[in-house]
């Protein structure tokens, strides 16, 4: 069957199921990667999880990626069904992990467009090595005659009926939730898994790929199922398995002159009504026969209690819960999957309406002196309010929690720390704090360079841990906070520590440091700052990891370019802080507008901390032109934003204008402007490609008058 139908319309459904399958069994293994052993219920999952990817990389013919789930399958049936001793963990976690790391590069192929072509010789051979393994290592006890966990290819599922003594007869009934997308499919890999144990299986609708009305009958009626097998009814509801698409599964087992009866049980035979709901059969089974009420006074009694086998869905792992009643079950969460670019359209239309909510409120007609505006400004008070209400749930569509990213960070830490010989222990902290889609996909590059460089610069080897007398273990801590419209991500180690003299000494070999500044004015945190720079590295051997002077440097490029900055602190012998501090969204943003000579400028809020007028005895000009003022006896230096940029028609006497303070990395700086025009909220649009990068300017903006106004970089002029 598996060549008479057409895989293209499946490919979204199976890379998206698979994706989220691989995400769940990698999380299963490193949080138990320090174990002795996996316990039951991840042992069970991790099959099934390999047991659901075989059956469709089968079904959509990725031939290698069902091979290696396949070996990967037969591991785990072994450790489920013999119970060996001796199994060494973190190997098999290795094998894990090799696998998951294989089926994610075959399907980037596939989702790029390419042929699944990638090796799996060496994975196989490994997998068949370590089965072997664990096959001699266990006891006599465990050493049991297994049934080999044999697959074949998909073909035409049916089975010609060789019926035995053993042979026992199912009549299966299986709904799904109302909203499961492509039903057919989810069906068909049903089938797939039943295949395993049948002698004979019929379904009930035939043709489930090829027949678009399929998957409507299905949604509607259900899956109807014939199965004839050697097994317990247990195993049946094993292999078929619950989960966000199937809502039940009704198994029933009948003789086989019923099951020769097909679908259609006939009148006078015992009936399973596989289509309705279990309280219709329950309150159907409760009403009495008028003849039963004739002759013997008494209700009949039902021959059958479909609730005693009746299985609600349950979490992986959780145990099964029977259901007399549906009805009283919660309600299912609805979620429908939609295109990142569409979501992205989406953004951009919200933008698009706040700038005309501007046009609109600040419109020159409405300063017409006499008006009366009353019914306007209710009006506009409305749509203002609407207009925030869809940003905000927008804006929460687009947020994502960094689970995934931390985990991979996790991964990482257990990769780098094996091959270093480290014995590194990894917490993570807030890994549920949610962020814009896009941010993420700025800061996962950065924070993996910011991990490595943790386990391979900050963490010591066991032997020098040894001799320095630590006694806790080493470790990385990973952790994620929000605040203030800011989330801070921190990646923080109990190694060694920066050193401050062997930084000092580099820098002063490369020419960083200042003429006629002391090596004593620096502070640590300028000091920390040098391995930030361009080819600055303080290792003296180059490894796989570290020592070449490149990554510090692209991490703070890459936060940069999100508005985000990289803070560092450190203490000899005990550890590292390296703490990101990024915006929770990048689209629209609460700024103030304020002019220079004939431009527009807006900067965030969340920088400018106060903003005054002064007077000319407030001000120290320095003989080199620098300038300086004096606030309630501190010192500030000012920038004024007409002379940086060379504007003209810039007002030069001070107490003309307007100082604003701005705070970036703890340094502050006044910024002199010609007048403040207010807050508004403003949707960041990126600067032109075709226009040079300019220090100091992060993007553009449409103001409510149609002019153009320059979002100001707080880092680029505070530096």
């Amino acid at each position: 069957m598996a060549e008479e139908f057409n895989t293209e319309g499946m490919l979204d459904v199976y890379l998206f199921e698979n994706e989220q399958l691989l995400e769940r069994l990698q999380e299963i293994v490193l949080e138990q990667k320090d174990a002795d052993c996996f316990d039951e219920d991840s042992i069970n999952e991790i099959f099934r999880t390999m047991h659901t990817i075989k059956g469709s990389s089968g079904i959509m013919m990725f031939d290698n990626i069902t091979v290696v789930s396949h070996r990967l399958e037969d591991v785990f049936y072994y450790l489920r069904e013999s119970h060996p001793e001796n199994v060494p963990h973190l190997e098999l976690v290795e094998h894990v992990l090799e696998v998951s790391d294989f089926i994610t590069a075959e399907m980037d192929k596939i989702r790029d467009g390419n042929a699944a072509d990638g090796d799996s010789t060496e994975i196989l051979a490994g997998l068949d090595k370590f089965l072997e393994l664990i096959k001699n290592g266990g006891e006599e006890k465990n050493s049991k005659n297994i049934p080999e966990n044999v697959h074949e290819e998909p073909k035409q599922f049916y089975i010609a009926p060789v019926a035995t003594s053993a042979s026992r007869f199912y009549k299966i009934h299986v709904g799904f939730y109302p909203e499961t997308e492509m039903v057919n499919v989810h069906a068909y890999k049903v089938v797939y898994a039943l295949k395993e144990i049948a002698e004979d299986l019929l379904y009930f609708p035939e043709d489930i790929i090829a027949d678009e009305s399929a998957a409507e009958s299905i949604l509607k009626d259900g899956f109807r199922i014939l199965l004839q097998a050697q097994c317990e009814e247990e195993k049946v509801r094993e292999l078929i398995g619950v989960g966000y698409d199937i809502e039940k599964v009704d198994v029933y087992q009948c003789e086989a002159n019923e099951f020769l009866q097909g679908f259609d049980f006939g009148n006078n035979n015992t009936q399973i009504d596989l289509i309705s709901s279990v309280a219709e059969i329950e309150s159907k089974t409760q009403e009495p026969s008028e003849e039963g009420n004739a002759e013997n006074k008494e209700p009949v009694k039902p021959a059958m209690q479909p609730g005693d086998f009746v299985i609600k869905s349950k979490e992986p792992g959780k145990a099964k819960k029977l259901a007399k009643d549906k009805a009283k079950g919660g309600e299912k969460a609805s979620f429908i999957s939609v295109n990142v670019n569409k979501m992205d359209m989406l953004m951009d239309l919200i933008g698009e309406l706040v700038i005309s909510q501007s046009v609109v409120l600040q419109n020159p007609d409405l300063k017409v002196p006499g008006l009366n505006l009353a019914n306007f400004n209710k009006a506009a008070a409305q749509m203002v309010k609407i207009s925030t209400d869809l940003q905000n749930i927008i804006m929460s569509m687009r947020m994502m929690p960094l689970t995934n990213t931390f985990q991979k960070m996790n991964r990482i830490v257990f990769d780098v720390s094996r091959k270093l010989g480290k014995d590194i222990e990894f917490e993570m902290v807030g890994e549920n704090t949610e962020v814009d889609k896009n941010i993420i996909e700025h800061i996962s590059d950065p924070l993996m360079h910011l991990v490595r460089n943790a386990v391979d610069h900050g963490i010591e080897t066991n032997e020098e841990r040894e001799k320095s007398r630590k006694r806790e273990k080493a470790k990385v801590t990973l952790s994620a906070k929000t605040e203030a419209g800011k989330v801070w991500i921190s990646v923080e180690d109990n190694g060694k520590g920066l050193d401050r003299e062997k930084i000092l000494a580099k820098a002063r070999k490369q020419g960083l440091l200042d003429e006629g500044k002391p090596e004593a004015a620096y502070t640590d945190k300028e000091v920390f700052q040098f391995i930030t720079k361009a080819g600055f590295s303080t290792n003296e051997q180059i490894t796989e990891y570290s020592g070449r002077g490149v990554g510090m440097d692209v991490v703070v490029q890459n936060i940069q370019a999100i508005g985000g900055t990289l803070d560092i602190e450190s203490t000899a012998g005990e550890g590292s802080i390296m703490s990101l501090k990024i915006p929770l969204t990048l689209a629209i943003i609460d700024g103030i507008v304020m002019k220079t000579g004939d431009s527009s400028f807006v900067i965030e809020t969340g920088v400018v901390k106060e903003f005054f007028s002064v007077t000319e005895d407030m001000m120290i000009h320095e003989p080199d032109g620098d300038e300086y003022v004096m606030i309630r006896g501190e010192c500030f230096p000012v920038l004024r934003l007409g002379a940086w940029y060379g504007l003209k028609n810039c007002k030069s006497d001070v107490e003309d204008g307007m100082m604003l303070i701005i705070e970036m990395d703890g340094k502050k700086i006044c910024l002199f402007v010609d007048e403040l025009v207010g807050k508004q909220e403003i949707v960041v649009k990126p600067i032109p490609a075709y226009i040079k990068k300019v220090r100091g300017l992060s993007g553009c903006t449409q103001l409510g008058d149609g002019s153009i106004a320059l979002i100001l970089d707080p880092g680029g002029l505070v530096e």
